[in-house]
């Protein structure tokens, strides 16, 4: 059997139910359980920036093996690595290609598919997959004690291009705000947010808004306003090919 909970805010409360819901499964019989957790709540602390911290996303796998989870499925988790830990079966899906369809549909093919770091390359260059107008991305490093970002300036191909700028969270907003200021500073016609899990701190939303950014794209892994993508069809595949 299926249990499909994503661990979105509220993470704590969302997080118990998940591990009741599979203890409660194999307490009851279930000769196998598979747990489909769209957003991985914790996936991102997988080391100590600073002395004390708890490496949590650690703690959560213990835990999801603990109480009996037979297989793991997630969507796009923030640091993959971390899913090497896991001694249980282990598939991350990405919703990355749907977002793209998504603005495909929408008369953006041809658009440049960007990325905010290095680190989300891949998933522009999966963008570009269906859009088919380029990739690229910014170089940055972020401050682990004060967040602050430190970008490396360079030109693109995007003068009066549309552009969408994926990434696989929006959380505070600041990573996206600032490639969208970037690319409106090089003249890009319309700059679009995409991403698979829309945390959204206060006013992160409002803030890339701000910066230029036509809209934003979020798909139902985690509920919020900008829920405009399923990701059904890719979790529909994943548990399809279990059988």
């Amino acid at each position: 059997m299926a249990i499909i909970q994503t661990t979105g805010p509220p993470q704590d409360t969302n997080l118990i139910q998940l591990l009741l819901l599979l203890r409660t499964a194999k307490d009851l019989g279930a000769k196998s359980v598979t747990a489909v957790v769209p957003y991985f709540a914790y996936a991102r602390q997988m080391r100590r920036g600073r002395s004390g911290e708890c490496v949590s996303a650690e703690v959560v796998v213990n835990l999801v093996e603990c109480v009996g989870a037979d297989r793991f499925v997630t969507v796009n988790a923030h640091a993959p690595e971390i899913l090497e830990w896991f001694k249980i079966p282990v598939e991350n899906l990405s919703a990355i290609t749907l977002l793209a369809n998504f603005f495909k549909q929408q008369g953006l093919e041809g658009a440049f598919s960007f990325a905010p770091d290095d680190g989300a390359l891949d998933l522009a260059k999966e963008g570009d997959r269906v859009l088919k107008g380029g990739y690229g991305c910014l170089d940055k490093m972020r401050d682990k004690i004060t967040g602050e970002i430190n970008v490396v300036e360079k030109a693109f191909n995007v003068k009066d291009r549309d552009v969408v700028v994926f990434d696989d969270i929006i959380s505070t907003g600041a990573t996206m705000q600032t490639a969208v200021k970037i690319l409106k500073a090089q003249k890009a016609r319309r700059v679009y947010a995409a991403c698979v899990h829309p945390i959204f701190a206060e006013g992160a939303f409002e803030r890339i808004l701000s910066a230029g950014a036509e809209g934003v794209v979020g798909t139902d892994c985690v509920s919020n306003k900008v829920n405009v993508v399923s990701v059904a069809p890719v979790i529909v595949e994943a548990l399809q090919r279990q059988l």
